[in-house]
Parts: C-alpha cells; sequence; structure tokens
C-alpha cells in the first residue's frame, strides 16, 4: 500500500477518515487516525452545537469550536490532519478562513460547487497558506466543471479531488432514484475522474489525485478500486464504531444493532437525499410526521426551515449525544456489517491486512499461469 501525496503533503497511509457531522468526528477520532498514518478530518458542519454559547451567536460559536477542535486534534498528534467543510453551510467562507489560519493541512469541500474558494481564500490574504484544497464530486462532469472554473479563473486547479459515489453515507450527490437498485459503480466514476482531470496534470505540470469514497469497507475494497485509478480512499463507516469516535455509545450501537434493511434513505431539509439507519425518529419523518422547530441562525443555505419537517442539524447533534430517539445516524450502505467496538489502531490493521492479503493473492494468480507455461515447456 503505498503512500498519498498531495502536492509536497505526504500521507503514509492512501486512507482518508470521512468527516461526520454533526459532532461524530472531532479531534478525538481525526487525531486517532492521524497517528496512525492516514489523514484525521474534522466535520465542520454545526460544530457550534458543541460550544455553550451557540444558541445566540452560532456562527461565531462555529469559528470557536472549530478552532478549538483543531487545536486539540494538533495536540495528540504530529500526523496529517484535515477539515470537511459543506458549501452548504451559511459561514462556509468564514471556517475556510479559519481553518487556513488554523494551518490545518487539507480542506475537503463537499455538497456543492466550490467555484469560488480560490477567490475567497485570496481576498482573506491567505495565499501564501500551506493548506490543500480538495473538492468532493460525485461525478466526472462535476470535476471537470470546477477544474475548467479555477483553471480559467484563477490559473489554479485543486491539489486533489475526491469522488464519493452512490453508496456513501449522509447527504449524497445523486437524485434519489440513483441511489437503489442500479447504482453506477465506484470504479466507473473514479476511471472517468482519473481521465477528466489527465489534462489539467498535464497543463499544470502537477499530480492531481483522486481519493475515492462510498462503500469501502474492507481492503480489498481498497485494492479493487486503486486498480481503478485512485490514488487514496475515504472511508467513514468503518471509523464510527470505534472507540476514538466522538459520537455516542447509543450512536455507534445503532450501528451494531442494524440489519441491511435498515439502512435507508431519507429526504433530507438540505434538499438532498440522505442515508441513514431507520429507527423511530427515521419512520416518524417517512410516515410525514412533522417535528416543529425555530431556527434562530439558518446554518444551511439550501434550507427552507419554514417549511422543513425537522432541523437536520438539531437531530444530527441530538443522535451524537445519545438522544437517538430525537433524531438518526448518518450511515453508509455497508453499517450493517459492523459487529463490534473496536479502536481505530484495529481498524487501520484490518484494512491493510485486507489490501495486502488481495494483492498478494492477485500476484498469485498471475503467476501460476506463467509458471504452468514453463513447466509444459520443460515436460515437451
Amino acid at each position: 500500500m503505498q503512500s498519498l501525496n498531495i502536492g509536497d503533503l505526504k500521507v503514509k497511509l492512501p486512507i482518508v477518515q470521512g468527516g461526520m457531522g454533526v459532532a461524530v468526528s472531532l479531534s478525538g477520532l481525526a487525531s486517532a487516525v492521524a497517528n496512525e498514518g492516514g489523514i484525521g478530518v474534522i466535520s465542520a458542519a454545526a460544530i457550534g452545537m458543541t460550544d455553550p454559547g451557540y444558541m445566540k451567536k452560532f456562527h461565531e460559536a462555529n469559528k470557536r469550536a472549530l478552532r478549538r477542535e483543531i487545536r486539540e486534534a494538533k495536540s495528540k498528534t504530529n500526523g496529517v490532519l484535515g477539515v470537511n467543510i459543506m458549501m452548504a453551510l451559511t459561514d462556509h467562507e468564514e471556517l475556510i478562513r479559519v481553518s487556513i489560519e488554523e494551518k490545518i493541512d487539507v480542506i475537503f469541500i463537499g455538497a456543492g460547487l466550490p467555484l469560488k474558494i480560490p477567490k475567497i481564500v485570496a481576498e482573506a490574504g491567505l495565499n501564501g497558506h500551506r493548506t490543500k484544497l480538495v473538492p468532493k464530486v460525485s461525478s466526472a462532469k462535476a470535476a471537470n466543471l470546477i477544474f475548467r472554473y479555477w483553471a480559467s479563473k484563477y490559473n489554479f486547479v485543486p491539489d486533489a479531488v475526491v469522488v464519493e459515489g452512490p453508496m456513501a453515507g449522509g447527504h449524497l450527490g445523486f437524485k434519489k432514484e440513483n441511489l437503489t437498485g442500479n447504482m453506477v459503480p465506484l470504479r466507473i466514476l473514479v476511471e472517468e475522474t482519473v481521465k477528466t482531470i489527465r489534462p489539467f496534470e498535464k497543463a499544470f505540470g502537477k499530480t492531481i489525485p483522486v481519493i475515492a469514497g462510498g462503500g469501502l469497507h474492507t481492503g480489498k475494497d481498497i485494492y479493487e478500486i486503486m486498480q481503478a485509478g485512485a490514488k487514496g480512499v475515504k472511508i467513514g463507516t468503518r471509523f464510527v464504531t470505534t472507540h476514538e469516535c466522538d459520537a455516542s455509545l447509543e450512536y455507534k450501537e445503532s450501528y451494531l444493532a442494524a440489519g441491511r434493511e435498515d439502512i435507508v434513505i431519507i429526504d433530507s431539509p438540505v434538499g438532498l437525499p440522505g442515508r441513514v439507519v431507520k429507527n423511530k425518529f427515521v419512520q416518524q419523518i417517512m410516515d410525514g410526521e412533522a417535528k416543529p422547530f425555530k431556527c434562530p441562525w439558518k446554518c444551511l443555505s439550501s434550507c427552507n426551515y419554514k417549511e422543513a419537517p425537522f432541523c437536520i442539524a438539531k437531530a444530527l447533534y441530538n443522535s451524537a449525544i445519545g438522544k437517538m430517539d430525537e433524531g438518526f445516524a448518518f450511515a453508509g450502505s455497508n453499517a450493517y456489517l459492523a459487529t463490534e467496538i473496536n479502536h481505530v489502531s484495529d481498524v487501520i490493521t484490518d484494512l491493510v491486512a485486507g489490501f495486502k492479503h488481495e494483492s498478494f493473492l492477485r500476484q498469485l494468480s498471475a503467476i501460476r499461469p506463467v509458471k504452468a507455461r514453463l513447466q509444459h515447456r520443460i515436460a515437451v
């Protein structure tokens, strides 16, 4: 398993821990993954809900909490750290500035087209930053749009790109009808994206790694997607059921108790479909039962809080702190495979071992026909 290189940033293992919100992946999980050689990622989504002052000044609380979590993570590791920021957040520009000011290694940007991010960085006077900018997309078409826009407007292109397939957890960049049955394989999305960004690599004289995410659960999965051209993988679900994950025990146990049929798709107030673990709260909203709430801050630009049936931020935070009857857990399509709570080190060890085992089997299968032909020639 080769290292992941994003420009001059060297990552020992090509494993990126998914940035999961609200309050699921904070400094605890991120630092643990970074210590094992991967990229540990803090989710900035509604992170201010972990701050005592969030009810009065939510956006200020977000900035305080993000600085706190980045600094806390850095105090626990010398490894590589990232922040996941959704374009749908009304304060995404402020969160990007905070992340760069705190010298975070990587910013992953999803839930929207980050066309003007280089402008935000320039206007903030942060052009000398060392932070890598990595958009998340669900198709080669979206990647091409971002790369072309950045190249033509700013003479700059992303340092890497994450392509996330339809089997991922949380909010998804696909139509609901494309998330069941005959889904587009992640392999195809990766191959198309690699081909799409190749001209930009040549034009800018740099290697731009494609990182794949969505439904990857084993070392074998990692090996196979890398054969399609991915240089790294993004994995979230496997890290939820770890002792170091910042979510509540009840959140983790919802994975352990889930069957395949309990991983379902819901309509989120964000305007995107979301993959979750079905529980009583989920059944209620699927049945059309509204959960009235007041919104003092409007954290998501795409959320029409006056008509939304429930508050997605509150529901996710409730579950993160153990109130599962008042929320739900986001989860990837393979979350039902979880059987126990392990340490991050155990998960990493299992993934690496599985990768090496699959690599060995493939090499062995390639050698056998050659050996058979040689034996035949000797016999003749």
